[in-house]
């Protein structure tokens, strides 16, 4: 995985550093003008040790010069506010695979360290909090503390979010620089997760009311009237009755299970995680299926179960979560009791690909994360 991140930060920076030369030379007095890269979490930071490193060693700067360049170019987004989400490297293996970008940083930490030290004399605690290198049994490379140290701009993806990354997970670095933090809050465009992923709503709406609401999102208030007009809302149905038959056909064609259009489809798609609580949603499953086998199905509504998500590689728990829907799934669709009534299926691969056709098929989108811990949840 650290290889995997080292190289593709590295292949971009040295992409970005050809072109440049070839288009400037090697005066890099404008570079942050023209540049800037996003360490989308704490996955590229490799990204800050690694432009050093360019600069330093092949193209032959200064450390206060690429420094410079480096702090004017980084910016870092945070999207979880759950310790344990934050990447940390052991140093011992940072040593044996990138020994060079572990010399950087621990200058950059030994730096960083002398700020904080001027800045609170005599806190040691504070520079064991603050510290880009965490002590212990084991030393780890704290990724995140290297991006913060490394951008000039910080943000969470929603408003409360970012205002308790301030408050809490990074308010040591927030009492030093309280101007690199800011917020910017995700959103969910129609131009991506309408107009392109549902062309026969698109279709439908654009028809009814023009195509403004494309760029112009409160635009779709126009449909109010139409809500009450029965031409209107029976093509509205057609156009999901074929959405779940193109979404029925993917968990066919992925997962070997059948969908009924006619069904709920009832909807799970995220990270595998803890607080995101996809055992809650199991643990429904099972119900349902303890009432379908006790005769308990009065009002009883036909519904179609599919859960998706990667687990992180180390994530151990969050696997188990896996296998534990791929199991109820086996048991539920194996038993000639439940017929339609219920349905599950884990679809394997989970990718925006497949989002794109799981979006305007979906009745029912589970959002049941554990409260406070969502940073955005736009999905």
């Amino acid at each position: 995985r650290l290889r995997q991140q080292y190289f593709l930060a590295a292949a971009s920076l040295q992409d970005v550093l050809r072109r440049w030369i070839r288009d400037h030379g090697k005066d890099f007095t404008t570079f942050a003008e023209k540049n800037c890269f996003q360490l989308n979490d704490t996955h590229p930071t490799c990204a800050v040790a690694e432009l050093m490193r360019l600069l330093i060693d092949e193209q032959h700067l200064g450390w206060d010069e690429a420094w410079n360049i480096v702090t004017r170019t980084m910016a870092y987004t945070n999207h979880t506010l759950l310790p344990e989400a934050l990447e940390k490297w052991p140093v011992r293996l940072f040593q044996q695979l990138l020994p060079r970008l572990l010399e950087i940083i621990y200058e950059i930490n030994a730096r960083f360290l002398g700020i904080v030290s001027r800045q609170w004399p005599g806190d040691v605690d504070r520079l064991r909090r603050m510290s880009i290198i965490e002590e212990g049994h084991e030393p780890q490379v704290r990724m995140a503390y290297l991006a913060i140290v490394g951008s000039y701009s910080i943000n969470g993806v929603a408003e409360l979010h970012s205002r308790l990354l301030q408050e809490g997970l990074f308010q040591d670095f927030y009492a030093l620089w309280p101007n690199k933090f800011n917020n910017k809050t995700n959103g969910v465009t129609q131009r991506r997760w309408l107009a392109w992923c549902n062309p026969r709503q698109s279709n439908l709406i654009t028809a009814t009311i023009g195509d403004g609401w494309i760029t112009q999102l409160a635009e779709l208030s126009q449909l109010r009237p139409y809500a009450d007009d029965p031409l209107f809302r029976q093509q509205w149905r057609e156009v999901k009755n074929a959405n779940k038959a193109r979404l029925a056909a993917l968990v066919k064609q992925d997962c070997g299970v059948t969908f009924n259009t006619q069904a709920l489809f009832d909807v799970q798609v995220k990270r595998i995680h803890e607080y995101k609580r996809q055992q809650l949603n199991l643990l429904h499953v099972i119900h349902l299926y303890d009432r379908i086998k006790r005769g308990d199905t009065l009002n009883w509504v036909n519904r179609c179960i599919l859960i998706g998500g990667k687990a992180a590689p180390g994530y151990a728990m969050a696997k188990l979560i896996i296998k534990l829907a791929n199991n109820v799934a086996f048991m539920v669709n194996h038993d000639p009791a439940v017929g339609d009534r219920l349905k599950v299926a884990f679809l394997p691969n989970y990718r925006v690909s497949a989002m794109e056709l799981i979006c305007p098929g979906t009745d029912l989108s589970e959002q049941i994360s554990t409260a406070g811990k969502e940073a955005s949840g736009t999905g």
